[in-house]
């Protein structure tokens, strides 16, 4: 049997930021199950904001690139802040841009979803609107998610969650991420 493959995204640009490191703790979690993760960078990728215009015009290189990756894998672990309470403005781009036909690159493919931020709600505001988003493409989203509210004494200063229940409740939303793929 082939190893399952994960695409990781962040929905946060920021170099450092908390969502990165939850990012890279569910990662870890699902290589050691043996999935391929596939870790994209939203920052570096630098696509250009949705513009049927764009695209009637040829899709840039960057964009190609997001929909193969998002074709090539079999499920996703997004970690995302919450912006005004929604979907920050990038990972919702890259979402518009990798569903656009042909192609429905999400379809049938299982997502979970977690988020840190440094205010009280744990991104309990975004979540619901990323999973809506994501439900409409015909991705399955996981029912259980995952939250941590004043991320900025969440986390190590190597980025590691402190609290060993808030790992584990990475490591069981990723662990059951992983199973669903395999299924």
């Amino acid at each position: 049997m082939t190893a399952p493959r994960i695409l990781a995204i962040s929905g946060t640009l920021r170099t450092d930021g908390f969502n990165r490191h939850l990012l890279a703790a569910g990662v870890a979690k699902a290589r050691e199950l043996g999935a391929d993760v596939d870790v994209l960078d939203l920052k570096l990728l630098n696509l250009p904001i949705y513009d049927g215009d764009v695209e009637a015009q040829g899709l840039p290189a960057s964009v190609v690139e997001l929909r193969e990756r998002v074709a090539q894998a079999q499920g996703f672990l997004i970690s995302s802040p919450e912006y005004n309470s929604s979907i920050p403005g990038g990972l919702k781009n890259a979402i518009d841009w990798a569903s656009r036909a042909p192609g429905k690159r999400f379809q049938g493919k299982w997502a979970a979803i977690m988020g840190a931020t440094p205010g009280p709600f744990g991104t309990a505001r975004m979540q619901p609107h990323l999973r809506q988003v994501l439900s409409s493409t015909g991705a399955l989203v996981l029912p259980t998610q995952m939250h941590v509210a004043r991320a900025s004494e969440a986390f190590s200063p190597e980025g590691a969650l402190k609290d060993p229940a808030r790992q584990r409740e990475v490591d069981a939303l990723v662990a059951e991420l992983v199973a669903r793929v395999k299924g």
